[in-house]
């Protein structure tokens, strides 16, 4: 005689029907899961959105792809200068379409504020500083708009009310050096 209880096999394949059920909706919930667009709409749901103040919620690849001609001029608001040759903006491009995004200047590199040595810290200070003077004057614009190599900002030259080209006025000032794409030299001395 076995020391284990009988056991009906009939009794045990004979589940009530709501217990054999849920497997079915675990697959099928599975199944139509992987087949929906879950970034799409996940993006949505208020508990899942970024905050506002971290800035991720850009729209660079929109600002350039919609920009139409390179001499159009698009007013922006200026939220924040980040360094020397890089600010934050609110950009108009149409009649209540406002899209935020990083807009770095064509065509110079400005020392950065992530600084290498102290002299680089002292430029890239007082290139920040600059900007955000030239940037002051108002009615600042941007034109001849493209994408940048690093995702959420713009290139693009930028004009103020009484600066034509804000490039040009940071390479005069010795704030920036020219920069056409590729390797960039170090600031500090011996580099």
């Amino acid at each position: 005689m076995s020391p284990y209880p009988r056991t009906n096999p009939v009794r045990i394949s004979r589940l009530p029907w709501r217990s054999r059920l849920w497997p079915w909706v675990f697959v099928l919930g599975v199944a139509a899961g992987t087949m929906l667009p879950a970034r799409h709409w996940l993006l949505h749901l208020p508990w899942l959105q970024p905050p506002a103040s971290l800035g991720i919620d850009n729209d660079s690849e929109t600002v350039w792809r919609r920009a139409g001609n390179p001499t159009t001029r698009h007013p922006v608001d200026v939220l924040y200068t980040i360094d020397g040759d890089t600010f934050d903006a609110r950009v108009h491009l149409w009649p209540g379409t406002d899209l935020r995004t990083r807009v770095r200047l064509r065509g110079i590199d400005a020392p950065e504020l992530k600084a290498q040595c102290a002299c680089e810290l002292r430029m890239a200070e007082a290139a920040a500083d600059e900007l955000r003077r030239l940037l002051a004057e108002g009615e600042v614009a941007i034109y001849n708009i493209g994408p940048d190599k690093y995702q959420g900002r713009v290139v693009a030259d930028v004009a103020t009310k009484r600066t034509a080209n804000v490039s040009n006025a940071l390479l005069d000032g010795g704030y920036a050096r020219a920069y056409g794409g590729g390797h960039r030299d170090g600031w500090c001395d011996g580099r």
